[in-house]
């Protein structure tokens, strides 16, 4: 694709969404908190961004209001089938200098991948970059619960039946799910709470709040990840003991205030 800025090329490595129903983890709690990270307005219909690296190597996140375009791209990917993700020039929201995410992929023929110069995109801040795996954090802890969803058989058999009972006692659990269910009375701000498809009638929840990240699936277990506990993953009790919310009645709630795919 061309690059308006400077009439060079940028040669497209993958792209995401960033729509309040599906958006990257490294970003934000919500999708209002991920748009401010990258400085653009929360539309919305959201954006798409396509990550490459132009002639000299650098690397370029470029935001676009095409969605409709990137998300062909990436269920074409997704089904190992070529596509030219050319965004018009006119689609073009924001370029800006590095990655929010770590990408293993480079161009053949051009330059390692770097950071362009500070400044070099026109807004004068550090180059985007991926978070550090050495530190645990809110990024960390909402990568967790995305890799939680990623791998849900495996976890759902980890953990042992009466892992529930263990964390019922833990006030950070008490505290993430009272702040879910009030999402459940009013609406939390958008992507803070979102839904994707698991299967027939199962649906894969996530919500994210002040220092803690929930995720399961409806008619199924749920886990809670907390700022306080790096590393840790709590497992909610079904029932509502211990003073908890009923998880049926939680996550139906959740489900009902959700951001789903179009």
């Amino acid at each position: 694709m061309s690059d308006e800025e400077d009439g060079g090329s940028l040669y497209v490595l993958t792209a995401v969404l960033l729509t309040p129903a599906q958006f990257p983890a490294v970003l934000g709690d919500d999708f209002p908190e991920a748009c401010a990270h990258l400085g653009v307005e929360p539309a919305a219909d959201g954006y798409g961004l396509v990550l490459g690296q132009d002639e000299e190597g650098a690397r370029w996140t470029v935001v676009v209001d095409d969605v409709s375009l990137v998300a062909a791209a990436i269920a074409s990917w997704d089904c190992g089938m070529e596509y030219d993700l050319s965004p018009d020039e006119r689609t073009i929201v924001a370029s800006l200098a590095g990655w929010p995410l770590e990408l293993t992929v480079s161009t053949a023929g051009v330059p390692e991948p770097h950071d362009p110069e500070q400044g070099a995109d026109g807004t004068g801040r550090v180059p985007l970059a991926p978070p550090s795996a050495e530190a645990w954090g809110p990024v960390q802890r909402r990568l967790g619960a995305d890799q939680i969803a990623r791998e849900w058989a495996d976890w759902r058999e980890r953990v042992a039946e009466d892992g529930g009972v263990a964390a019922a006692a833990h006030p950070g659990l008490a505290r993430a799910l009272e702040e879910a269910a009030a999402y459940g009375r009013q609406a939390p701000p958008p992507g803070r709470v979102r839904s994707a498809f698991a299967g027939e009638g199962v649906r894969t929840l996530r919500a994210d709040g002040p220092g803690w990240s929930l995720v399961a699936r409806t008619g199924g277990p749920a886990f809670v990840l907390l700022d306080e506990e790096p590393g840790g993953v709590l497992s909610v009790p079904r029932e509502g003991d211990a003073g908890l919310p009923e998880l049926s009645g939680l996550l139906a709630a959740l489900d009902g205030v959700a951001a789903r795919p179009a």
